[in-house]
């Protein structure tokens, strides 16, 4: 069976250390110093991810995956229909689910910014917010390897693996 590269080595180590970093910060939510570094650490990963986008290789970046009114339709059809095709890079619903996921970093990380500022500190609203995105985000992050498990047993490839190593069989 032939392998290709996919997934290269920065989007591996920015995918797994993000992963790290939201996983270190719900183990130590307390706000302290640590779960706020953590939380810059986050952003910073996020922000060299977007970067990674529009200049990182091909299945890195944006144009190759960016899922657009049309690709997830027409994706959504082909569920529909029964197909279930096969990507190299990111499907249209990973795309729809990468682009949550870093987002909600991205406002984790914000409210939490906030919450520092003399302006918003002690804003129990901000508090809130801060702990209903991190649940959101959790509750997608669960989703998210849900959906690489199905699409593994559904395609007859480990993508949790591919993550790791960085290849993908060429063909079905």
């Amino acid at each position: 069976m032939k392998q290709v590269k996919v997934w290269d080595p920065v989007v591996r180590f920015l995918h797994w250390s993000l992963a790290l970093a939201v996983l270190g910060n719900f183990i130590n939510e307390g706000g302290d110093l640590i779960h706020r570094w953590e939380g810059y650490a986050a952003l910073a990963l996020v922000a060299s991810r977007i970067v990674w986008g529009f200049i990182g290789s091909q299945h890195a970046r944006f144009s190759d995956w960016f899922p657009t009114p049309s690709r997830v339709l027409n994706y959504l059809r082909a569920q529909l229909r029964g197909e279930h095709p096969r990507y190299l890079g990111h499907n249209p619903a990973g795309a729809v689910m990468m682009l949550f996921l870093l987002l909600m970093v991205i406002a984790i990380g914000t409210t939490g910014y906030m919450m520092g500022t003399d302006a918003f500190f002690g804003e129990e609203w901000l508090e809130e917010l801060h702990e209903i995105l991190a649940y959101t985000l959790l509750a997608g992050v669960g989703l998210h390897v849900a959906a690489a498990l199905f699409e593994s047993w559904r395609h007859k490839e480990n993508l949790p693996a591919a993550m790791i190593h960085g290849y993908k069989r060429t063909g079905d």
